[in-house]
């Protein structure tokens, strides 16, 4: 922002040029202008300070300006922004490989280094498929997934992500077909009756099946539904018992969120192949990474081409990497677990009254995730102000007022933050 240019031109230029996710450009919402972020406050352009319960969207687990993360960057740069890594290597992906080996559950062995989590879960899908034409069933083509399932906003991924109560509905008729699993219980659900649910249609597809695709425990932006873990296990069993790879999705699970390392290890299920991204950088830069066990690197490479064929101009990013690594061993270096469980006290304390609220349908907190499902949609600028009068920074969706904050959240402000969810959820009830 130069000297003359004021909070209000940039909010101008904004609305009549820059086009914001899920948002109208001819009739845009309002948008706040940042001007600075420190730990886990943002300052507005208003000179508001407050506090971001998102993470930015999930992903800003640290806070933000790190010294740590700085530190990564600034040293990255001294050295080289960005390669090609056709061809090339170097430390910082390496060393950002190695630890990601030590960190995932055991025999994820292979690192596929990629943009986002949408890309990743594109390569997964493209692995999967080449790993079955590998094996010799080039009629394997399709996936199943499951209601209220999100793995993000590309193509293929679209395709998998909930083709009813999704966000992607008006794609359904031109994507690929795959098939649907009911959506997995809560915690203490007919988790028998969902299992049979999928056996059967496992028996019915499972000629046509290449991999079952699914978030562990929490699926996310599909409406946040929290499931028994034991939905895993039997994914797992099905997988195993048809010769379908299982590729689990911790894109927003990974690196704690849900009070494990990986959500996965909720149920100690340990996947054919697994995406991570979101929190991967500590919010500084988008990268992601697809692993895969060694058995499936070898039936991929035993497909037609014998080489997986996918390759993003920036895999493998020196400066993501760098900061990735850094990231990594600010978490395991950090008590995590006990920062992820006080936050998640605060969120159960603050939030769960609000179950008792005519018009609040469930409260479901696990980790460092609260949510308040209401019985309606959520008007998501009133509920936004309503938040934001409290200091705090909320974005909610569908029927959804949620948080998820920086680990690094101290008990007042977490306290602050259901507070400002309490406001926007009885603004939306009550009004």
């Amino acid at each position: 922002m130069t000297a003359t240019t004021t909070i209000a031109d940039l909010q101008a230029y904004d609305r009549a040029h820059l086009w914001h996710p899920y948002t109208s450009m001819t009739h845009p919402s309002p948008t706040r202008v940042v001007v600075e972020a420190q730990g886990v406050r943002l300052r507005l352009g208003d000179g508001q300070e407050v506090v971001d319960a998102m993470s930015s969207w999930w992903s800003a687990v640290h806070g933000y300006r790190h010294p740590v993360l700085d530190d990564a960057a600034r040293g990255q740069l001294d050295q080289m922004a960005h390669v090609m890594f056709g061809g090339l290597t170097h430390a910082p992906a390496v060393e950002l490989a190695r630890r990601l080996v030590d960190l995932t559950p055991p025999g994820l062995e292979h690192v596929f280094l990629a943009d986002s989590g949408s890309v990743a879960v594109e390569v997964a899908i493209k692995i999967a498929l080449q790993a079955q034409r590998g094996r010799g069933h080039r009629e394997r083509t399709r996936l199943l997934s499951l209601r209220g399932g999100y793995h993000g906003d590309t193509y293929g991924a679209m395709s998998v992500c909930d083709p009813v109560g999704g966000m992607h509905t008006m794609f359904a008729a031109t994507l690929p077909q795959q098939v649907f699993a009911p959506r997995p219980p809560a915690p203490g659900g007919d988790v028998e009756g969902w299992a049979a649910a999928v056996h059967a249609l496992v028996e019915r597809h499972g000629h046509e099946l290449a991999a079952v695709v699914a978030e562990p425990v929490l699926q996310g932006a599909g409406g946040m539904h929290v499931f028994d873990p034991e939905c895993l296990r039997v994914l797992r069993a099905v997988c195993d018992a048809h010769g379908l790879l299982l590729v689990l999705d911790e894109i927003a699970t990974g690196f704690g969120r849900t009070g494990a390392l990986f959500a996965s290890e909720h149920a100690a299920v340990v996947p054919d192949v697994m995406c991570v991204g979101k929190a991967l950088t500590g919010g500084y830069l988008t990268l992601s990474a697809v692993l895969v066990t060694g058995a499936v690197a070898d039936a991929v490479s035993d497909s037609d081409s014998g080489v997986l064929m996918h390759g993003p101009t920036y895999m493998g990013n020196p400066l993501a990497c760098a900061v990735a690594g850094a990231s990594l061993d600010l978490l395991v270096s950090s008590d995590w677990a006990a920062q992820v469980a006080a936050v998640s006290a605060g969120l159960e304390d603050g939030l769960r009254p609000l179950a008792e609220v005519a018009g609040v349908g469930e409260v479901r907190v696990l980790g460092a995730v609260g949510v308040v499902q209401l019985d309606r949609p959520v008007d998501v600028e009133r509920a936004t102000a309503a938040a934001l009068r409290t200091g705090v920074w909320l974005r909610p969706f569908r029927d959804l007022v949620y948080t998820m904050p920086p680990y690094v959240t101290d008990g007042d402000d977490v306290r602050l933050i259901t507070d400002a969810v309490r406001a926007a959820v009885l603004g939306e009830v009550s009004g």
